[in-house]
């Protein structure tokens, strides 16, 4: 008998939900990529738009003033594959990625970054925040039909003053997420399906990498999967989002992983909920539902959250 509980749906009829935060209100908060919306489900599944955010937001966390901060890719072209939407190409020519900022009380947008030394944000993809009140988060790139972009991973202020890459030409990094002690950065790269740890040194700070390699390596699928966000644990294990076959795929700390299967072959987001921190909120993207499942252990409480 799995130790999982059964997944429940809580809302259908969304377009390519990502991002999920768990909010002290039951509800969740999400992104749509496809509508370019912010949008929060109640605890009866109903969804309402809360910012209208144009382009493709796609990873989402709340920051220590309360406000919503996503990454936005700047948009995907779509394929329609009956009841499934899947993203494609960029869609526009050149980057225009960014990191917006929402009031949540107003539904005001703002811009904080769309580029780091005059060159344009391509893809942001997924954020965390530190416990300092800073944030990382991916920039994923996007593909055109002149090739792939290098992807980076970067630190930034949420008050707009300071960003930095940390990382710099990597393969389409996706999620990202914080140890339970802080000193450890996590990514995972989706087209490779690896998931690398990297020292943090001082706040916002990667230490140098290795060689040939972004940090250390911590696993990879045992078969044809794409990984892409993820949630830490209490203890320490890293959930990742799992596509093509759909899941969620947990690695330990130390080696070694298991796999939980979905009904959606694009599971890509994970986000811990409830009192206990074991509602596991996830999102099957490609049919555009929110599932919930019971989780057996804790997620690790964010260092800024509505939770």
């Amino acid at each position: 008998m799995s130790a999982y509980g059964e997944p429940e749906t809580v809302a259908t009829g969304l377009r390519f939900p990502e991002g999920p935060v768990a909010m002290a209100d039951g509800s969740v908060l999400l992104v749509e990529i496809a509508r370019g919306t912010l949008t929060r489900i109640a605890p009866d599944g109903h969804a309402a738009t809360v910012a209208e955010l144009g382009g493709g937001p796609n990873g989402l966390a709340i920051g220590p003033d309360g406000a919503a901060y996503v990454c936005n890719n700047g948009g995907f072209e779509w394929t329609e594959a009956g009841p499934l939407l899947f993203p494609g190409h960029a869609a526009h020519a050149r980057a225009c990625g960014s990191i917006q900022k929402v009031n949540l009380a107003t539904g005001h947008v703002s811009t904080l970054y769309d580029s780091f030394e005059g060159e344009p944000l391509k893809g942001p993809n997924d954020i965390v925040f530190d416990a300092h009140g800073g944030f990382w988060f991916t920039d994923h790139g996007q593909v055109r039909p002149t090739g792939r972009d290098h992807g980076a991973i970067y630190h930034a202020l949420a008050d707009g003053s300071r960003i930095t890459r940390q990382r710099a030409e990597m393969m389409g990094p996706n999620g990202i997420g914080l140890s339970p002690d802080g000193r450890t950065l996590y990514v995972s790269e989706t087209m490779a399906a690896r998931v690398w740890a990297m020292d943090i040194i001082t706040p916002g700070v990667l230490a140098p990498p290795p060689q040939w390699a972004p940090g250390r390596f911590v696993g990879t699928p045992p078969a044809f999967r794409l990984l892409d966000s993820m949630a830490i644990e209490q203890d320490g294990r890293i959930c990742v989002g799992t596509m093509i076959e759909g899941g969620i795929t947990i690695f330990g700390t130390h080696g070694g992983s298991e796999f939980l299967p979905l009904p959606d072959v694009g599971i890509t987001n994970i986000a811990f909920g409830g009192a206990d921190l074991r509602d596991a909120f996830i999102t099957a993207s490609t049919s555009g539902t929110l599932i919930r499942v019971r989780w057996p252990r804790s997620g690790l409480r964010l260092a800024y959250s509505s939770t």
